[in-house]
Order: structure tokens, then sequence, then C-alpha cells
């Protein structure tokens, strides 16, 4: 990081949170992501007969009242509540006394797809059948998609700047962006930032099946994901959410808090190309690779790791490959690549927090989760995405990448901290 970059204001990571198919808390998460232990099963919120894609990670007993109380539960959607769960887990990891803060400068920026999507269905359902006035009174406060965002500051009575991003598959990790940007502007000193999703529904699922975007495997639920395999065939959609409390430097050492690592760049690019479909070669996503890089002050010879995007699309898992290649050159054939969704499933807003988190267990503990699934070899996927096992490594900076719909691209350099 060269001397004029140190010498803005510096966003360090104080805490995290994670509610995943593959845990429900941080702790839970990991230990799944480096035994390579899948959380992937058959649907059943409801009858998938009439759907090719029958598998998605869901969450399993999640019970909000653990996380909440009761009343305000019941007035939240599913991904309010997801949200609240990881950014409560975040708070208190972070060891941060909200009694002792002023409120007014501490923010919540959430990345969300699409809002409430059961909800949204619930009602379409109760207005047809019973007539609009039948509906749910609380209906829109829950199930629009700043309301994760908003129940977060009110829960924690967090009273700064409040932000949602909707940018599709690249919210959560836009929204930790941005909320470094807000810290850097000096508007606040501490964001809660992260994503969230719960869209496991008839319609979320329809709404996918019929542009053919998830996974028709209709075998063993754990071996359906399978990012940059040869015979990936579309992702598996999942719930959840994933928070980071992101603090100025000034701010996490005055008050000695625990300090994971440093969002030290933030990218963010438009293909301006296509709906759903990335440009060949992944152009977009190599300028905001590069762009996160440039953010940073950080040399490409410095990352050693990337936590990749990777849905296992056929077209998406290319171009991603692509990109890395147009960025790193012959030395991307050196850095290690791990694919979250291979074990979790593609949690669209939410992919980015839960992703995030991963990424720094990894700055922090040197280890890096395996992609389990890759078993056989596609020769526009031939980079080193650690097949065999979860592997010990010593980075210095990691690079987190997110690609959505839209062709919205957003990349996170995170770094060691070093003061």
């Amino acid at each position: 990081m060269n001397e004029l970059l140190r010498s803005r204001t510096r966003v360090l990571v104080t805490g995290l949170g994670a509610v995943t198919p593959a845990g429900k808390s941080v702790s839970e998460f990991w230990d799944s992501m480096l035994a390579g232990h899948s959380g992937i099963n058959r649907i059943t919120f409801f009858d998938t007969t009439d759907f090719p894609c029958k598998l998605a990670g869901e969450i399993p007993e999640f019970v909000p009242a653990d996380f909440m109380d009761r009343k305000a539960a019941r007035r939240m959607g599913r991904f309010s509540q997801l949200m609240v769960a990881a950014a409560r887990e975040a708070l208190l990891d972070s060891a941060l006394d909200l009694e002792g803060q002023n409120l007014e400068r501490i923010g919540v920026l959430v990345g969300n797809g699409g809002g409430g999507y059961p909800g949204i269905q619930e009602a379409a359902h109760t207005l047809f059948e019973r007539g609009g006035m039948r509906i749910d009174p609380l209906f829109f406060s829950k199930q629009l998609a700043n309301m994760a965002g908003a129940q977060v500051a009110m829960q924690f009575g967090l009273r700064g700047y409040n932000g949602t991003v909707v940018t599709a598959c690249a919210a959560g990790t836009q929204a930790i962006g941005e909320a470094s940007l807000m810290i850097r502007s000096g508007r606040v000193d501490v964001v809660l930032a992260g994503g969230c999703e719960a869209g496991i529904s008839e319609l979320g699922l329809a709404g996918f099946c019929v542009m053919k975007a998830v996974t028709s495997f209709d075998g063993d639920p754990t071996k359906a994901s399978r990012p940059f395999d040869a015979d990936r065939d579309g992702f598996v959609p999942c719930e959840g959410a994933g928070a980071l409390l992101l603090e100025s430097e000034e701010h996490a050492l005055q008050r000695g808090a625990p300090i994971y690592g440093e969002v030290a760049g933030f990218g963010c690019t438009s293909d301006a190309f296509h709906v759903v479909a990335p440009p060949e070669g992944g152009e977009g996503a190599a300028r905001a690779m590069q762009e996160a890089l440039d953010d940073a002050g950080v040399d490409k010879e410095a990352v050693g790791y990337i936590n990749a995007h990777a849905t296992s699309t056929p077209a998406g898992d290319t171009a991603e490959t692509s990109a890395i290649k147009t960025v790193f050159g012959e030395r991307a054939y050196q850095v290690p690549i791990s694919a979250t969704k291979s074990l979790i499933g593609h949690g669209l807003g939410a992919s980015g927090g839960m992703e995030t988190v991963a990424a720094i267990k990894t700055l922090e503990t040197g280890l890096a989760h395996p992609t389990i699934n890759l078993e056989t070899s596609d020769p526009t996927c031939d980079l080193d995405y650690i097949p065999e096992g979860q592997r010990r490594i010593d980075p210095q900076a990691v690079l987190k990448n997110s690609f959505g719909f839209g062709g919205q691209n957003s990349c996170l350099v995170l770094a060691r901290y070093e003061p």
C-alpha cells in the first residue's frame, strides 16, 4: 500500500456475523467451509414437483426469537430476520458497547437482491383468492428491499447513514465497499454492512427456472453446485446473511477493538452489455478487479487468494476465469481461488456478505476452504481452484469478486492490518 493511500482514513473489520445453510454462526459456517461440508439439500419449503430445480441451500431450524424479540420478528420478512441475526453476531463479536457510542455516527448499509419473494407470493395469492383487502397490513413494511437495513437500524438504535444496495448478485459486496467509502468520507465512524436474501419460494424458483439459470441436477444434493467443473449446468439458490462491522482506524484503536483486517480497496463497474450474460472475456469484471487493486494501492503480486463469484453457470465461470487472467497475467495460475457457492449455493444479494466473511476468515487464519465438486476439467477454467481440500496459505491481501445481473460488478481488496 503506497504512502498516499495510507494517509487517508483506513477502514478496519472488527466484527463478523453469518447465518448460512452451512451454519447459523461464523464459527459453524467457517468450520463447515474448511471441512468441505455442503449445506445444500432438497427443498422442503414447498412442493417442487413442477420445477426442474429441486435443490437449495435452506437454513434449517432458524428460529428468529433466538436472535431478536419475538414480537419484532413477526413484523419482519425472513430476509430482514436473517440480516438482524447476522448483524447481532457481528456487533457482539466486535465488543462494541453501543451504550457508550454516538449512535448518529453509526450507519447501516445492506445489499439485497429483491426483498421478500415468499411474502410477495403470499400476498399475491391472497389478492387473487380472497381479495386485496385481506392481505397483511404489514405487507409493504415486511417485503420492501430496504427493510433489512431499516430493521437493523431500529433493532440496535443506529441513527447514522442508512442505505440499501440492490444490484442483484453484486449487492452484498457493493454494500461493504460503499460502507468503506462512507467511513473514508468522514460521514460516519462505524457501519454495519453486508448482504441478505431469503427468496426460496415458488415465485423465486420459477423465475430462475424459466430463464434456465438454475441447475436441473437431481442426484446427491451436495454434488449439485459445481463451479468451474465441465459438467456445471446452473446455480443452486440459497438463503442467508453475512454482516461485517467496519470502523475507522481511529475509532477502532481508541476502543481497543479486535481487528480482522481492513477493507483496503473497492472497485465497481458496469458491463453495459446484457441483462444476464457477461461479455466474452469478462471485460467489465476485469476492470472492477483492477479498480479495487488500484484503490487499495496493492500490486497484483501481493494478492495471495481470490474468493470467486463462481456461480456454477457455464458462461459466468468462464468469463470470471478470463477476467482473472486479464488482471493477473501468467501469475493467475499461481493464485489460489475458492468458490464458496460450491458449498452453500448462490445467495444472490446475500452472497457478497457471506463470502466476504469467508474471505476475511481466510485472511485471519491463513486457511482457504476448498471448491468442492470440481471433478471434470474444463479447458476454459484452468486455474487453481483448490479442489483437493482446505489449504494452508499466507495471503497479505485477498480479492473478493461479485458480479450481478445487469452487468453489475463489485470487487473488494481485503488486507492484513499493519499499523
